[in-house]
């Protein structure tokens, strides 16, 4: 493999980390046992090894690649779950939040720059939801069934 490629194929696993980086910052922010350099290095290698796997298989060749690094995040996250009670469970959002950062880096590992920049976003407006107001706000009026919490008694 020529070192053009290589420096792509690195290229492509540094952005993932910097992306993996910013969605852990959030998970970092609100104390949960992943943060952002776990998230970065989820995302730096599930990036490198989808990349891997184009490069060597070609892009509609990777599927099977990207299903191994989809299962092995599964057993990672599952292992961040942890139950209370039998009513109380911990680390599903973080969980969740690994799974999205593989889809992330995964996006990036196939060349879908824009697609994972615009996926990050949006993993962190879903993980803020409650921190912007009006988004906050949206959710209070169908918790409520469109009643306005303002008029309630």
């Amino acid at each position: 493999m020529d070192v053009e490629v290589q420096l792509a194929l690195f290229g492509r696993a540094a952005l993932a980390a910097l992306l993996g980086f910013v969605i852990g910052l959030e998970r970092e922010y609100r104390g949960k046992a992943a943060g952002d350099r776990t998230f970065a290095l989820l995302a730096f290698a599930a990036a490198a090894i989808t990349a891997t796997g184009v490069e060597v298989f070609g892009l509609e060749g990777t599927s099977r690649v990207i299903q191994g690094v989809v299962a092995g995040v599964g057993f990672l996250g599952a292992g961040l779950i942890i139950r209370g009670s039998q009513t109380h469970v911990r680390g599903l959002t973080t969980a969740a939040s690994s799974w999205a950062v593989t889809g992330v880096a995964i996006l990036v590992g196939v060349g879908a720059y824009l697609t994972a920049a615009l996926g990050t976003v949006l993993v962190l407006l879903i993980l803020e939801f409650d921190a912007i107001p009006a988004l906050r706000r949206i959710r209070d009026l169908a918790e409520s069934g469109g009643a306005d919490r303002d008029d309630e008694p």
